[in-house]
Formats: C-alpha cells, structure tokens, sequence
C-alpha cells in the first residue's frame, strides 16, 4: 500500500465520523484565536485530516491519489529517506500554510478553517516542478500543461485572497503552493535546470 494511499485513509477514518460530530469537528479545526490565545497547536495538524463534507474531501483526496505517488517516487529517486521526506513535507505543508491565516486572523475568536487544501497544493506543485509539461486539468474539461495551470492558479488564489472572497482559505492554497516549490528546490536543486529543460520543449502549435 502506497504512503499516498495510507494518508487519505487515515484522512477519511478523521473526517467522515466528524460530519455529524460538530464537537469534534470544532474542537479539532484550524481557529487561530484558539492556536495563539490558548495554545492549541494541535489544531495545526488536526484541521488538515477534517473535511467539510464529502465533496470536499473527495476533491482534495483524488487530487492527493493523482499527484501524491509520483512526488513519493520522485522524492525517492534522490534520496534513500524519500518516503520519510514526503511525509514529513505533507504534514509540514498542513502548518506552513496555515501559518499566514493564523497571523492575520490571530485575535478573531470567529474564524476556522479545515481540510488539506494547503498540503495538497504543496504536492501538486512539486509535482509541476518535477514535470511541469503533464496536463492538469479543471473538473475534467479545461486541460492545462502543468507550469500554465501553476501560474494561474497561484494569480487566482492571490487575488482571491486579497479580496477574501467566500468562507474558502485562498492563502492556503497560495503559501502552500509556494511551500511545495520551496521545499521541492531545497532537497533537490537540480529540480530547477532539469524544469527549465522541460520547459523548452513547449510549443504552442
């Protein structure tokens, strides 16, 4: 069983039970107020295993399924420590793009987030770092090579985040993303050269 697969299922054991747990799901939850002002840091990591419902979990852990082996294989193709390494920077990525959230929404007792959004971005954009050429696409229709979508998704999820639009964490999916790119970059600095190489295979027609 692949560690990618061991992930959603520990995340689908968490979240499914907590849908009609309402205790659970706010006692577990991303609420920074709670974090800095009572010292419940391990809402850090909780809040990353909770979903809001079943479509939510189900979009963030089929793109962890699609996305997550190959950074795992990845990883372990430069390192004998790969799969320690891509837990390690799963579970970082829960924190580290929370961070941002959690200092602007610090002394707001009313603000709680959840899911794995931030984690999930980080992979994917390791995975755009280590093959930037393979397409993904938007609920199946739109079709981007991956460096494309990257771009426009780190654009939208910025100026979503600058309006703050809807009850969605933009700056989640933003620093996780970037996360992903800087974490990716320090364990193999070779994965720049060998994207731009990538890249020059890109053509239009």
């Amino acid at each position: 069983m692949s560690t990618t697969l061991i992930i959603i299922i520990v995340t689908c054991i968490i979240s499914i039970p907590a849908f009609n747990n309402h205790t659970r799901m706010y006692s577990w939850m991303f609420n920074p107020y709670q974090v800095v002002h009572r010292k419940q840091f391990y809402r850090l990591i909780t809040s990353g295993f909770l979903h809001a419902d079943y479509v939510h979990l189900i979009f963030n852990m089929l793109t962890l399924y699609f996305f997550g082996d190959a950074v795992e294989f990845y990883f372990n193709q430069i390192s004998s420590y790969g799969t320690i390494l891509y837990v390690a920077f799963y579970l970082s990525a829960i924190v580290i793009a929370d961070i941002p959230t959690l200092i602007k929404h610090k002394d707001n007792p009313n603000y709680n987030a959840l899911g794995a959004s931030g984690a999930v971005s980080a992979v994917v954009f390791s995975s755009i770092l280590f093959n930037p050429m393979s397409d993904l696409c938007l609920y199946g229709i739109l079709c981007l090579p991956g460096f494309i979508f990257g771009a426009i998704y780190i654009i939208y999820s910025y100026y979503q985040g600058k309006r703050q639009a809807g009850n969605i964490n933009h700056d989640a999916h933003l620093f996780g993303a970037l996360y992903g790119l800087v974490i990716t970059v320090a364990i193999w600095p070779g994965v720049i050269p060998h994207f731009i190489d990538q890249l020059s295979t890109f053509s239009l027609f």
